[in-house]
C-alpha cells in the first residue's frame, strides 16, 4: 500500500468524532490492506512501530524533527518553529511546508523500515543521522502525508484509536460482524500484539489466532478486580476464597527465559532496565527454566524494615541514577500468582494449582517473596485478615476464587478488593482520565489550568464518559505540571472516543490517569457516566485529587462505569 493512501485514512480518522464511523473507516482501510503490511498498518494507527512491551521508541526532540523539516524544504529550523508556535502542530507546519510537493509513491513497508531504522540509530552521531533519514521520507511526501509522517517520531499521532476499536474494525474487515470481536480479543488478552493478531488472521485465518497462547516475552494483559463492600458480601457471593493482602505499588510481570529477565508494567510497558534487583532476585530464586510471575513490587526501607507509600514507590521509575536509586529505596517483589512455567501455560489452571506450583517455584523469601495467602470460608475470619492488613499499612485484601481461571485482560468476580471503608460513604478512591481542562481564572491563570475535566472508562462502548470537574487537591505545582503535561496531548476537537455534554477550554486526549477521592457518588444529568436516554449520568461529589498515576495504568484500566454503579448502589442509593 501507498503511504500516502495510508495518510488519506488517517485523514478521515482524525476528522470523525463518532466512534461507528471510525470502525467503517478502519475497516474500509484493513480490507485494502495486504497480509504483508497489515501488521505494521495495524502498529502505524497505534502511532507505533510495533507491540507496547517493545521498547522500539523514536522519541525525537522537537527541534531535531523541526530541524528535518527545514532540510527537506529549504527553509530555516527558525521558520519551523515560528509555524509550529503559530499552529501548535509540528504536523501542521510540516503540511505548510510541503504544500507544493506532490509526493511519490513511497509504500508503507518502505516507510515503517526507515523509521524503525531511525529508531535504532544509536551513538556517535545519532541526532544527525536520525534527522536525515527523517528529512528523506518527508523529501516524499505530499502535505497530507508529511502531516501525519511527523507526527509519529514525536509520538502524536492524533488519532485517538483504543485497542478494541481496532479489535472491532479487523473483526468486521475479515470476519463480516465486529461483533466477533471477542474471538479475536482473547488472543489479544494473552499477546498484547495487535499487529500479530492481525497478521495472523490475515494469513491463517480466525483457527490461526485461536492458536495462539502464553508466551514467555510477551506480557499477558493482567486480570483486574472487582468490587464489594463487606466479607459479608464477599462471602454471601463467593462461599469459599483465597485471601491474599493488597499491596499499593508497581504491577509488575516478571519474565523468565533461563538467564534472560524482562519485567513489564500494567500498560504493557517493558520495565526491565529499572530494577536490577529484581533481575538479580529473579535469577537467583525462580525455580524454573522458564515463567511468567504476576508480582507487586514495593519501595522498601531497610533500616526501619518497613515498607513505603506509592508515592514512594514511584520514584524508581526512572531512565537516569537507576543503580544509586536501587540502593537507597529497593524494592521488594510480592509474588502473588505464578501463569506460565517450564514451557507450560498455567493460564487454564485453577487458582489453587497454581498456587501450588508457585510454592514450588518460589522458595525462600527473599527480594521476592510468596504473597501469604490464606482459604477463608467464613465473614469474621475475612473481617480480621483485612483489619490486620490495614494495621500494616495496606490497603486492604484480594480475595479470590479458588477454582477460577486466570482470565487475562477481565474484571469480574473472580477476583474482589476489599478495602478500608468500601461501605457507606464513598471513601475508596476512583482512578479517572483526565479528558480536558478549563482554563484558570484569578490566581490560577498563571497556571493555565484551572479546573480538569475527568472521566471513567466505558468497556461496553468502548468510549470515555465523564463524571467530574476537579478542581481542588493540587498544588501550585502540580497545577503548572498537569497543564503542561495535557498540552503535550492536547488536540483541537473532542476525541472520537469522547462522550461528554461539557465543552471544556482545552481536550486531551484520554491518556493521564489520576487517583480521586470524593464524598459520594450521586446521580447528574450533566454527565454521561451511565446516562441514557430515560436516567441520568453520575457524578462525584466534591472530588479531590490524591495522586498521578498514568504512568502505571493504561486509561483503558481506570475505574469502569460498570465499576461505579456497583459502588453507588453499595452506598445505599436509589
Amino acid at each position: 500500500m501507498k503511504f500516502k493512501d495510508l495518510t488519506k485514512y488517517f485523514e478521515k480518522l482524525e476528522q470523525t468524532s463518532s466512534r461507528l464511523s471510525l470502525i467503517e473507516i478502519l475497516s474500509e482501510l484493513l480490507k485494502k490492506t495486504p497480509g504483508e503490511e497489515i501488521d505494521k498498518i495495524s502498529y502505524l494507527i497505534q502511532g507505533r512501530l510495533a507491540p507496547f512491551f517493545v521498547p522500539l521508541e523514536i522519541g525525537m526532540a522537537e527541534k531535531t524533527v523541526a530541524k528535518a523539516i527545514a532540510q527537506a524544504y529549504g527553509v530555516t529550523s527558525d521558520e519551523v518553529t515560528r509555524q509550529f508556535n503559530s499552529l501548535g502542530d509540528m504536523g501542521l507546519a510540516a503540511q505548510k511546508f510541503a504544500v507544493k510537493s506532490k509526493g511519490t509513491d513511497i509504500t508503507v513497508n518502505e516507510i515503517h523500515k526507515t523509521l524503525t531504522q531511525i529508531a535504532k540509530t544509536n551513538g556517535e552521531g545519532t541526532v544527525k543521522k536520525r534527522q536525515k533519514l527523517l528529512s528523506g521520507l518527508l523529501s516524499k511526501m505530499d502535505p497530507i502525508s508529511a502531516k501525519h509522517l511527523i507526527r509519529i517520531p514525536l509520538g502524536n499521532t492524533r488519532l485517538g484509536i483504543g485497542d478494541p476499536t481496532v479489535l472491532d474494525a479487523l473483526a468486521t474487515a475479515k470476519l463480516g460482524d465486529k461483533t466477533k470481536r471477542k474471538l479475536l480479543e482473547g488472543a489479544y488478552n494473552k499477546t498484547s500484539d495487535l499487529g500479530l493478531i492481525a497478521k495472523t488472521l490475515w494469513e491463517k485465518g480466525l483457527s490461526g489466532v485461536e492458536k495462539l497462547d502464553v508466551r514467555v516475552g510477551s506480557p499477558i494483559r493482567s486480570e483486574l478486580c472487582e468490587r464489594l463492600p463487606s466479607p459479608e458480601k464477599v462471602i454471601e457471593k463467593m462461599v469459599e476464597v483465597d485471601c491474599q493482602p493488597k499491596m499499593d505499588g508497581f504491577r509488575i510481570q516478571i519474565h523468565k527465559n533461563k538467564e534472560e529477565i524482562r519485567m513489564f508494567s500494567r500498560n504493557l510497558e517493558e520495565m526491565t532496565h529499572m530494577f536490577p534487583e529484581l533481575i538479580d532476585a529473579s535469577k537467583k530464586q525462580i525455580k524454573a527454566e522458564t515463567a511468567i510471575l504476576d508480582t507487586e513490587a514495593l519501595a522498601y526501607n531497610p533500616d526501619s524494615e518497613e515498607f513505603l507509600p506509592f508515592q514512594e514507590t514511584t520514584k524508581r521509575r526512572r531512565k537516569h541514577g537507576i543503580a544509586e536509586m536501587a540502593k537507597t529505596l529497593p524494592l521488594k517483589a510480592f509474588v502473588f500468582d505464578i501463569l506460565y512455567k517450564n514451557g507450560k501455560s498455567l493460564i487454564d489452571e485453577p487458582l489453587s494449582k497454581r498456587m501450588e506450583i508457585l510454592k514450588e517455584t518460589i522458595g525462600e523469601d527473599g527480594v521476592l517473596i510468596r504473597t501469604k495467602n490464606q482459604i477463608v470460608k467464613d465473614s469474621k475470619t475475612l473481617t480480621l485478615l483485612l483489619e490486620d492488613a490495614i494495621s500494616k499499612g495496606l490497603e486492604g485484601v484480594v480475595v479470590k476464587k479458588l477454582e477460577s481461571k486466570y482470565e487475562a485482560g477481565a474484571r469480574n468476580f473472580n477476583w474482589v478488593k476489599l478495602k478500608r471503608n468500601s461501605s457507606g460513604e464513598l471513601n475508596d478512591t476512583i482512578d479517572c482520565v483526565i479528558l480536558g481542562y478549563i482554563t484558570g481564572r484569578g490566581k490560577r491563570i498563571a497556571f493555565g489550568a484551572g479546573a480538569l475535566l475527568v472521566g471513567l472508562y466505558d468497556k461496553k462502548s468502548d468510549e470515555f464518559v465523564t463524571v467530574s470537574k476537579i478542581g481542588t487537591g493540587l498544588t501550585d505545582e502540580e497545577w503548572r505540571e498537569v497543564h503542561k503535561r495535557a498540552d503535550r496531548i492536547r488536540v483541537e476537537k473532542r476525541p472520537a472516543r469522547v462522550n461528554s455534554l461539557i465543552t471544556p477550554s482545552v481536550w486531551i486526549k484520554p491518556e493521564i490517569v489520576i487517583e480521586v477521592l470524593a464524598d459520594e457518588i450521586t446521580r447528574s444529568p450533566i454527565h454521561t457516566a451511565g446516562k441514557s436516554d430515560s436516567d441520568p449520568g453520575y457524578a462525584l461529589r466534591f472530588p479531590r485529587l490524591v495522586s498521578f498515576r498514568g504512568f502505571d495504568k493504561k486509561a483503558e484500566d481506570s475505574t469502569t462505569v460498570e465499576e461505579l454503579v456497583e459502588m453507588y448502589r453499595l452506598q445505599g442509593k436509589k
